[in-house]
């Protein structure tokens, strides 16, 4: 009984250190792709960002390819779970909220959102990666008709809302990441101010 108890101990103590490593693996490899960009970006440089060599690495994921899925799997998990959070809430706060997650570092960080575009720059040609970024645009899309079909005003078109609606946000969060000009805050104060108007919840 006491060996037992004792695997078990070992066993799960094992797992604590490979989700620590991991996780070192993961924030390596975010500091390697804002730093490098990811074509550039080698197991070898993740592998001295994570403190480990390249073999040790290997030993958690399969290649470079493989923790990109496992990082944009998280952040886009997080998004979700999130957004699935807001859903309780009156449509101007849902809005208001939508707009702090994406805007105001409340659930996604500026370098997090980097990370995201290099990912969906990646998806053009990694099929994974593609549908797994279709399956979070779906997600968000339909999450946005469901918002704007309790609204008198975009019932009846809710789908149509929702293109526009995430299009507006995609559009600003790019912008912003990319355009010095356009602060985090003014892109914030335009989607919000934007899908308040057109869900007809301001004059």
């Amino acid at each position: 009984m006491a060996t037992k108890k004792a695997t078990v101990e070992a066993e799960t103590a094992k797992g604590s250190r490979g989700d620590r490593r991991r996780d070192r693996i993961l924030n390596g490899f975010r500091k390697c792709i804002i730093h490098k960009g990811y074509s550039k970006t080698t197991l070898r440089d993740v592998a001295k960002a994570a403190d480990m060599s390249a073999s040790h690495l290997l030993y958690y994921f399969s290649g470079k390819d493989a923790i990109l899925q496992h990082y944009f799997d998280n952040v886009s998990e997080r998004i979700r779970q999130r957004i699935d959070s807001f859903r309780d809430e009156e449509p101007e706060r849902q809005f208001e909220l939508l707009a702090d997650l994406f805007f105001a570092g409340r659930g996604i960080t500026n370098s997090e959102t980097g990370f995201m575009l290099e990912c969906f720059g990646v998806a053009v040609h990694d099929p994974q990666l593609h549908n797994e970024k279709a399956e979070l645009d779906r997600f968000c899309k339909d999450y946005l008709q469901c918002l704007f079909a309790q609204l008198p005003r975009t019932r009846d078109d809710a789908p149509d809302h929702a293109e526009i609606a995430y299009s507006l946000l995609i559009g600003l969060r790019t912008a912003a990441f990319f355009d010095q000009r356009l602060s985090l805050s003014n892109a914030r104060r335009l989607f919000r101010e934007g899908v308040m108007r057109q869900a007809g919840l301001r004059a």
